[in-house]
């Protein structure tokens, strides 16, 4: 029986942090990661694949990220937490002191006719799964994209890269609503249309129908979309199986529950990532926002807690979400006005919109337009979003620490920041203290 100090169950995005993580805290400890797979993708890069990329090879995780650890080739079929051990398909048993499971996630898969039809793909991150997709989709000339996220929406702007004819089908209002106020999913699905993707939304689907191969998607008022392919991007399940038959707590949203220090109902068993429960920095209830970035955080929380816990606390998750869709990014760090005022906020918005690059002459230069929604009461910032420049992703990572730090509109106006002609806004016109400079007007004196 071989024994570690940790053994990791799951090697993608949460599973490798976490053993990064482990070896650096506890660098005398012996660290085994358990995974499936020989190679791991980088699982928000699955949608480029398809077109940017070209090939599944250029998305793989390298194996030396994992350091000093031990890899085994293997899948956990059950845990003993009596006698602290995992036992694998293989029957070999390993012994542990410390057990972190990060068993991700599984597609969502709806309950209607045609989801087992040939060229009927969910968005599994499985290297030969991908690949069939992506040889489908070159057979292909009509694409029909099921779920309107983030995912779906990229998943559909690089089909389209590849000269595809591509449909997206969204139950919702927009798409991106989930994460973005209106006139933020507007902008986006604009330019989606501007690229020739056909966008429905507030369209439930009802069945996908072919006899032999797959013919179309038939939708409610009587709509039916031709499609050679038919990707289903309907969000995921956590995988909790193994934890659930150990006798492990499952949460409200399906996840292994945990403390604030990823610590479960188990004080040896920490989960993380897709498979872990989530709580909400702003209530403190379960929420289902569920990424990589996440999972990595998670990581190293629970990594630096393992032998001494209580050192990084989990404050809840913020939810910061980034896209580029038909060349215009999106970022979105906290609560959507929309979400804030269905929680009872007393809101203040503030906005600015200016070129991303100073003169806006310069080369490549975008508009790039900020929200910031503060807490009427507080000052506080609790949401933002940005869209248009391809710096909206990392002005959305700032606007998540700000929001992390309790800043408050006073503080981001008088906000430290550097600027220069071909990376930011002018200093005059910068979008956030601006953003910030106008919601200080409508705030309480």
């Amino acid at each position: 029986m071989k024994q570690a100090d940790v053994v990791i169950v799951g090697g993608s995005a949460a599973g490798i942090e976490a053993a990064i993580t482990a070896r650096k805290q506890y660098p005398s400890k012996k660290v085994i990661v358990i995974r499936r797979e020989e190679r791991t993708l980088v699982p928000c890069g699955i949608p480029y694949i398809m077109g940017t990329l070209g090939s599944v090879e250029k998305d793989i995780l390298p194996v030396a990220m994992l350091g000093n650890a031990e890899l085994i080739i293997d899948e956990v079929t059950s845990i003993d937490r009596e006698a602290k051990t995992v036992t694998t398909a293989k029957g070999e048993i390993i012994g542990y002191d410390k057990l972190i499971l990060a068993t991700g996630s599984r597609p969502l898969v709806p309950r209607m006719p045609g989801t087992d039809l040939s060229n009927v793909f969910t968005i599994r991150k499985e290297i030969e799964y991908l690949e069939k997709l992506q040889e489908a989709l070159k057979q292909a000339k009509d694409v029909v994209v099921v779920g309107g996220g983030f995912i779906g929406a990229e998943f559909a702007d690089e089909c389209r890269k590849m000269g595809l004819r591509v449909t997206v089908v969204e139950l919702l209002e927009h798409c991106l609503y989930l994460n973005c106020d209106e006139d933020f999913c507007i902008r986006v699905e604009d330019k989606m249309r501007e690229v020739g993707v056909q966008v429905n939304t507030t369209c439930r689907v009802k069945a996908i129908v072919g006899d032999q191969k797959l013919d179309y998607v038939e939708c409610e008022k009587g709509l039916h979309f031709k499609a050679d392919v038919v990707i289903l991007a309907l969000g995921v399940v956590p995988n909790t199986e193994l934890a659930s038959d150990a006798g492990l707590e499952i949460g409200e949203q399906k996840g292994i529950l945990v403390d604030q220090y990823m610590i479960t109902s188990d004080p040896d068993i920490f989960a993380i990532g897709d498979c872990a429960e989530k709580f909400c920095f702003f209530t403190g209830k379960p929420t289902a926002v569920r990424l990589a970035s996440v999972a990595s955080r998670e990581a190293r929380i629970a990594g630096a807690n393992l032998f001494q816990p209580r050192r990084r606390r989990n404050q809840g998750t913020i939810g910061v979400f980034a896209t580029m869709i038909a060349d215009t990014s999106t970022g979105v760090a906290g609560l959507t006005e929309r979400a804030a005022t269905n929680l009872g906020f007393d809101l203040v918005i503030g906005e600015a919109a200016a070129p991303d690059r100073h003169p806006g002459s310069m080369p490549g230069a975008r508009e790039l337009r900020v929200k910031l929604i503060f807490d009427r009461s507080t000052a506080k910032l609790i949401g933002g979003e940005a869209c248009g420049g391809v710096t909206a992703g990392e002005i959305a990572n700032v606007l998540a620490q700000a929001i992390a730090a309790g800043m408050t509109a006073n503080d981001i106006a008088l906000a430290h920041v550097g600027t220069h002609p071909a990376l930011t806004a002018s200093p005059l016109v910068y979008q956030i203290v601006n953003a910030a400079e106008e919601a200080i007007i409508k705030l309480p004196r």
